[in-house]
């Protein structure tokens, strides 16, 4: 009962509290250079304007969580007031609060999945709290450019990579109706959502089947992909601004002549590069090649529309690649 009791303890402390505290630290403990949010009393206006507006989910979390914010300050938190008041603003706060909940839903996530009983090395319960620890450091890293849909969105997504692992080794169809479900909703958030079809489709798709003439997969994937377009252009044709735009802007040139930019790229390849060496099995190596291969179109858009140096753009291909080393796929492989 005893051993049980700490083993609670040591989950809670490593997968809710040290997460948290270090999140807290990422918002408050520095200030970074590259946003400006801290003095925004409302909700930007620009969230409502280009590429922003058509992330509704995030846009509108945004404004309940200011308006509670609000209202906590001057009201049961007031005490508090000078403390909160020299250290952000009601949007500020309320963006922490809510990203920390779902950094939290990302770390809890995790756990579920670093605990599959079809891994090998993460059975030791020390290997697996370390690659724990380190995932939630690269999620925290990324923070120096705190937005209020990329926690959401990785939260969406990492929910997407665990019901496609639930559906390949219980091979319940819940779990893709399930994922389906999510890859419509995500898309709301963010266009992250896309790369639940690419982890998908890297699990799944076996070139050797199609040579038999097997398209299950092909059929399987189309929903994935129904679910993405329809509410990504939905949104498109609904939102009919003067300001608003597919894109922010095309930033190709500045990440090939920038050092930050061409910095933040150099990063993202040597994380790729080192994930790559890490996996020592050929099929763990065969889907993580098939998923950067089918995010080709995600990377793509970071090239033309983002920044390298916002590596949160590449965050979640690297918590996949974290993922992917440490999972059994040979049952796929001879599939």
């Amino acid at each position: 009962m005893l051993k049980k009791n700490d083993e609670k303890i040591n989950g809670f402390l490593l997968v809710i509290v040290l997460p948290l505290l270090l999140f807290a630290m990422s918002y408050y403990g520095f200030e970074s250079s590259y946003t400006r949010l801290k003095t925004s009393e409302k909700t930007p206006d620009f969230l409502f304007s280009s590429v922003y507006a058509y992330r509704v989910i995030p846009n509108y979390l945004s404004v309940q969580m200011t308006d509670l914010m609000y209202y906590l300050i001057n009201g049961p938190l007031a005490f508090f007031k000078d403390f909160l008041s020299k250290n952000g603003t009601p949007f500020y706060h309320g963006l922490f609060l809510m990203n920390s909940v779902f950094f939290l839903g990302c770390s809890l996530i995790l756990d579920r999945i670093f605990k599959f009983k079809v891994l090998n090395i993460l059975l030791q319960e020390n290997s697996r709290r370390i690659i724990h620890l380190l995932s939630v450091f690269f999620i925290v890293i990324t923070q120096y450019a705190p937005t209020n849909c990329d926690t959401i969105a990785l939260f969406c997504y990492l929910t997407g990579v665990f019901l496609t692992l639930k559906y390949l080794h219980t091979h319940r169809n819940i779990f893709f109706y399930l994922l389906i479900g999510l890859t419509a909703l995500s898309t709301l958030v963010r266009e992250t959502a896309c790369l639940n079809i690419a982890f998908f489709a890297a699990v799944f798709f076996n070139i050797d089947q199609l040579k038999k003439r097997n398209y299950q997969i092909i059929w399987q994937i189309i929903p994935l992909v129904i679910a993405f377009l329809v509410p990504y252009l939905g949104l498109r044709t609904m939102l009919e601004q003067k300001e608003t735009t597919f894109v922010e802007g095309f930033y190709i040139n500045r990440n090939f002549s920038s050092p930050f930019n061409l910095a933040g790229l150099v990063f993202a390849v040597i994380v790729f590069y080192f994930i790559y060496q890490l996996c020592n099995r050929k099929e763990n190596r065969l889907v993580f090649g098939k998923y950067l291969f089918f995010s080709i179109p995600y990377l793509l858009m970071i090239t033309l529309v983002g920044l390298f140096w916002e590596v949160r753009l590449f965050l979640p291909l690297i918590l996949t690649g974290i993922i992917i080393v440490y999972h059994q796929f040979k049952k796929i492989a001879e599939a």
